[in-house]
């Protein structure tokens, strides 16, 4: 059986929101030190208190622990990477991946489609939940559905389809999801870890009011200023009421780092 040196293999995670982020803090913490995100320029992550893709905003974000630097070149990348830190840096098109070439591609983008990622990207590819053909156009794929098989990790096939409805927390599912009731930009009334009654309003969009449906810890919410479009997701309430929920990664995302971690030294073990 092959060993694997987890401080030289480079792994680079196409996104850098909270899904992705769970996924870096997990592999980061199991001794993988040369860690990349590629995000947009702007970032429309809900959970941002708990995402990397804070760092484009911000200059650096740290998640439980695990800090990601923003840099401008992939050429500042080892500098990050000696510090002990994960880098981040805008690229929507990739290109750090032709600069670097990562051992490990993760597309963590969830876009419930492929948006062009390949099989030949890396010595392993690794696709997150729909649009991804394991054994075609990634390596393998990891299943992002809550139920019995999240986190699982496929060789050949596909993961479900998307159902469009969110898990459930204490049985509310899409209540508990907030979305913009006009395209515009938004402006917020209340932040992150403050608590909310059903029908409170959290913000405006273009005048219009965004109104809680449900009662809990305002988990997360899109920053303010951004643009957004009508019907797109900018805010999730947690009903449990638990204010740490919103500083720590959730149980999909750990469950989907696991199957990442899993797809990774499975591959190397058969070397």
């Amino acid at each position: 059986m092959a060993t694997i040196d987890l401080e030289r293999v480079v792994i680079g995670i196409k996104g850098a929101g909270d899904i992705a982020s769970g996924i870096a803090v997990r592999l980061k913490k199991s001794g993988f030190s040369k860690i990349f995100m590629m995000e947009v320029a702007e970032p429309k992550a809900v959970r941002r208190l708990v995402s990397f893709s804070e760092a484009i905003y911000q200059g650096e974000n740290t998640v439980e622990g695990i800090k990601a630097v923003m840099v401008s070149e992939a050429s500042e990348m080892a500098a990050v990477w000696e510090k002990g830190y994960l880098g981040v840096i805008v690229d929507p098109a990739w290109t750090t991946l032709v600069n670097i070439h990562p051992d490990v591609v993760v597309d963590a983008i969830l876009a419930k489609e492929n948006l062009g990622t390949r099989i030949n990207d890396a010595a392993l590819v690794i696709g997150l939940g729909p649009g991804f053909e394991a054994s075609v156009d990634v390596d393998v794929a990891i299943e992002t559905m809550r139920g019995h098989n999240l986190g699982c990790v496929l060789d050949s096939g596909k993961t479900q389809a998307n159902t469009g409805v969110p898990g459930p927390i204490n049985g509310y599912t899409k209540e508990r999801i907030l979305r913009s009731p006009a395209t515009g930009v938004f402006n917020s009334v209340l932040n992150i870890t403050d608590t909310v009654t059903a029908g409170a309003v959290v913000g405006t969009v273009n005048g219009e009011e965004v109104v809680a449906q449900v009662g809990g810890v305002l988990r997360g919410l899109i920053r303010p200023g951004i643009h957004v479009q009508q019907g797109m997701k900018m805010g999730d309430i947690d009903p449990r009421g638990t204010v740490g929920n919103c500083f720590s990664i959730s149980d999909k995302a750990r469950a989907i780092g696991g199957g990442v971690l899993e797809a990774i030294l499975m591959t190397w073990s058969k070397r």
